[in-house]
């Protein structure tokens, strides 16, 4: 038969029937199946600024229950339920996350915000590709435990050689609170510190912009490079959907929610009219987007590759 003389029908058949047996005593048949490994996300994620380079932290996430206890107190719960809904997303769990910001502006290398825990944050920035004694400067946006707590652990203080930042006023309101986390993580560094007021540059180029009402004195920070912006918004709006498209709608944590609910319309109405991409601390990560105007709210557009271009 030539090599081009079609098989007999019979012969295929023959084939066919073999070939079931063939994988079975393959190299197949002996390896067990492939574990589960779980959900996963990146650490870090990283773009330009001009002649900055912005790395987002990924210091923690995990889910939470019950999240109208902590947004929408002053809606129903048929309301939030029908705005979850509409938005894809259940309305009895959440995903928190905490993202500190790294900003490298080629002459320092200054962490915005230091996470809940210690661990957290150095396993972030060790994916990121740098070392705890690398930091020059840690920026505290205010004084969270979930800001705060990582900036020491069990070895002490969790970056060496930096120097810390943070807003007087906040400072002050803590400082007179008596809070016992004040009192462990950020009072045996104050000699270390410099306190700032809104206006004041971190550096040439990041400006302190104030964001009052989550706490007295909570801050937002303005990145400039080259043209080129970018607004650490902190705990401005803790949620897309529950918080920056329904400014209004209040959330437990904020020490003065009128106010926080005046300074979310006031510094996203910004950021939606210049076209500003924002980085906030608690939305999905890598918690990057810019904000549109939407009815009487606002919608975060997540970023995809835009920043990416500047690299």
């Amino acid at each position: 038969m030539s090599p081009t003389t079609p098989l007999p029908r019979r012969a295929l058949l023959a084939a066919g029937a073999l070939l079931p047996a063939a994988l079975a005593i393959g190299p197949t048949a002996a390896r067990s199946a492939a574990p589960l490994l779980g959900s996963s996300t990146p650490l870090h994620y990283r773009f330009k600024l001009g002649a900055f380079e912005v790395t987002a932290l990924l210091a923690g996430t995990g889910p939470r229950d019950t999240p109208q206890q902590t947004f929408g107190l002053n809606v129903t719960p048929e309301e939030f339920a029908a705005v979850s809904a509409a938005n894809f997303i259940p309305a009895d769990r959440a995903q928190n996350f905490m993202i500190p910001t790294l900003v490298n502006t080629g002459a320092e290398l200054i962490l915005f915000d230091a996470g809940l825990n210690a661990a957290g944050t150095l396993a972030a920035l060790a994916d990121a590709g740098y070392t705890p004694d690398q930091v020059d400067t840690v920026v505290i946006t205010h004084m969270h435990g979930d800001h705060i707590n990582g900036l020491s652990g069990e070895a002490g203080p969790s970056f060496p050689n930096a120097r810390y930042v943070a807003g007087a006023l906040e400072h002050n309101h803590w400082s007179a609170a008596g809070n016992q986390n004040f009192e462990r993580v950020i009072r045996p560094l104050e000699d270390r510190f410099r306190f700032l007021d809104a206006g004041a540059e971190v550096v040439s180029g990041i400006t302190a912009i104030a964001a009052f009402g989550h706490t007295p004195g909570h801050l937002a920070f303005h990145l400039e490079s080259e043209g080129q912006r970018l607004m650490l918004t902190a705990d401005l709006a803790n949620h897309a959907v529950w918080s920056l498209a329904h400014p209004d709608w209040e959330v437990a944590f904020d020490a003065d929610k009128a106010a926080a609910a005046t300074t979310r319309r006031r510094l996203l109405g910004e950021l939606a009219a210049e076209r500003v991409p924002f980085l906030a601390y608690h939305l999905a990560f890598p918690g990057i987007g810019y904000v549109e105007t939407r009815g009487d709210g606002f919608h975060q557009v997540p970023i995809s590759y835009q920043l990416l271009l500047n690299g």
